[in-house]
């Protein structure tokens, strides 16, 4: 061995959950045992949290997935000799050879990472680490050599937007913020992030925490503020734990705090722990909740920028906006404007779930298409079903069909589809998915979010839901669809905040790319997909059933009967068309009717 090694250890919160902290201090003991001169150490996500746990070898870039204690022994002997573990290599999916290295999988190789070019590298509860590669050193450039005025500058020449959802031009907010009448001026960083199956944020923050403090520290210098809140959910102990430690050690280097390296410049960072509830998501709600009231939105004829926080100037942007202004600073807006469209500059952090087979964490250039996100780094459909729609925006978002897999992804584009960027989440659907049943869930999650202090969107969401519910249940009737776009339409014309204008999202788009789909609910009294049990039933083609016995095995209600080796029968009395059999069913032999 000529050079010392590191073996880092992801610690996002999905791999801590598979037990990697235990891995490490296990890889630690063996690594001292063996006397191998060899660094072990925690990171942040490494993105492919569907392989997780994830342990990387440095500077090789050897990547070890699905990481169990039982494998230790295994990867430590295998630093002392230079062998691979080859078991635990990533395995190509059209070749089946093993790929040892993770910048030759095409999931990481068909990234550009930007935001999250230090996650899985660096320890997130280390400030050395972070002061190792480059850290603070833009704030520090700020301090000594630019003006408020200059900053702002570089940051709109940028053309960074909002990537919480709303895409609103940073520093043309950061513009206003600074030029609001009043000496006390704060600055927010929103890590909420209340979709369901988004992680984006809450990886920057667990992954990178320093990265949004130097940005807050930047963006805080250039309005004025000497106050910053970090609004995160209560759900993300782990990332405010490692934001906690990076605040303190920040404080004790005296980067955070009063008259910092002696510029005259004073800025706190604090925390705050919002409740779970999605509409805090939206700014105006956030502040009242960061207030200590109920988080409900405000009319938007009051900007932020000039009557926010306690009435007092205020900039608001999420969490991955923040991370995005260090490397803005240190390289020039007009270096980071190459990245993007037009009119969507830089990359954006996505969150890939669903019917995914590469399910994680990814950072691509805006302008990106569906297919190239989907296909090229999400490896495609899980056991190569037919894509039928992705839904981006999370839960007031659209869902866009297979005709639209080479729409780039940018705000523009998808607004023009009926959808929206949002903060980054992207749920993608195969063949078995009903869309009518998809749109009634997430306006149901939105019914439970919706503050209730517009009737339109009360009353509206309540009236769609209750439609939906009907449709799926085969209750519904002619004329329902008409009554679902015309709700729709009323709920986005006359809410006050951003849920109750984009939450008919999911409705109207189904409608406009399945509109077959409702028919055949309504006038059929069938789900083409199959999932809707009120309008389905199972049973077994004996041409196709190999006796294997898993479906009934797996039958929660024991309603399969059959001998090993013999065709299965559904007793269809006993049934509760939960849909496990054909889930799980290896020769596609469950058929749904």
């Amino acid at each position: 061995m000529s050079e010392q090694r590191t073996v880092t250890v992801c610690q996002g919160t999905g791999c801590e959950s598979h037990s990697s902290e235990q891995l490490r201090v296990m890889l630690e003991a063996e690594v001292a045992r063996l006397g191998l001169p060899v660094q072990v150490k925690r990171t942040g996500c490494h993105g492919l949290c569907e392989r997780g746990p994830i342990v990387t070898v440095e500077p090789d870039g050897i990547l070890y997935l699905k990481v169990q204690s039982k494998d230790v022994a295994d990867i430590a002997k295998s630093l002392e000799n230079g062998d691979l573990v080859k078991r635990l290599l990533y395995r190509d999916p059209i070749t089946k050879k093993p790929v040892p290295l993770y910048r030759d999988v095409d999931f990481y190789r068909k990234q550009i990472r930007l935001v999250l070019r230090h996650n899985g590298h660096i320890d997130p509860e280390s400030i050395d680490d972070y002061l190792a590669i480059g850290g603070y050193l833009a704030f520090q450039k700020v301090l000594r050599e630019m003006s408020p005025e200059q900053v702002i500058a570089q940051v709109k020449d940028s053309g960074l937007r909002g990537r919480g959802g709303a895409g609103f031009v940073t520093g043309l907010k950061w513009e206003f913020t600074h030029k609001a009448p009043g000496e006390l001026k704060y600055i927010i960083a929103n890590g909420d992030e209340g979709d369901p199956g988004a992680f984006m944020d809450r990886s920057i923050m667990e992954g990178n925490p320093h990265s949004v403090i130097e940005g807050m520290l930047i963006g805080g210098y250039g309005v004025g503020a000497e106050e910053g809140y970090i609004y995160v959910r209560n759900e993300y102990p782990l990332a405010v734990n490692r934001l906690r430690i990076a605040i303190r050690q920040a404080e004790e280097r005296g980067l955070v705090g009063q008259n910092i390296l002696g510029s005259g410049f004073s800025f706190t960072i604090k925390i705050v722990r919002g409740a779970g509830a999605f509409v805090c998501g939206e700014s105006s709600a956030l502040m009242a909740s960061v207030e200590g009231r109920v988080g409900e939105p405000r009319p938007k004829h009051i900007h932020a920028t000039h009557k926010g926080l306690w009435d007092r100037p205020t900039a608001l942007n999420n969490v991955e906006t923040w991370a995005n202004v260090p490397l803005i600073l240190e390289k020039g807006g007009a270096w980071y404007a190459e990245y993007g469209t037009a009119r969507s500059k830089g990359t954006k952090v996505f969150s890939l779930v669903g019917k995914i087979k590469n399910t994680g964490l990814i950072e691509v250039p805006m302008g990106t298409s569906l297919r190239e996100i989907i296909y090229d780094i999400g490896g495609g459909i899980l056991k190569d079903r037919a894509f039928k729609a992705v839904q981006t925006g999370g839960p007031s978002g659209g869902c866009l069909p297979a005709s639209l897999l080479d729409l780039p992804v940018d705000y523009e584009q998808l607004a023009d589809a009926g959808s929206m960027m949002g903060s980054g989440g992207m749920i993608v659907m195969d063949e078995r998915n009903c869309m009518v049943d998809v749109a009634r869930y997430f306006v149901d999650f939105l019914k439970e979010e919706s503050c209730g202090k517009c009737t339109a969107c009360r009353e509206g969401i309540k009236q769609m839901l209750e439609i939906l519910t009907a449709i799926t249940k085969g209750e519904g009737q002619e004329g329902d669809v008409e009554l679902l776009e015309e709700l729709g339409t009323v709920v986005k014309q006359v809410s006050l905040c951003g849920l109750g204008k984009s939450a008919p999202n999911p409705v109207l788009s189904t409608i406009r790319y399945f509109r077959d789909e409702y028919d055949a609910h309504i006038r059929e009294k069938r789900c083409p997909a199959g999932a809707c049990r009120a309008l389905i039933t199972f049973t077994i083609d004996p041409e196709l059933c190999k006796g294997c016995m898993i479906c009934a095995k797996k039958c929660p209600q024991e309603a399969i009967h059959g001998e090993k080796g013999q065709v299965h029968i559904i007793d269809e009395a006993k049934c509760i068309r939960c849909g496990v059999c054909r889930d799980v069913c290896p020769s596609d032999a469950v058929v749904v009717h």
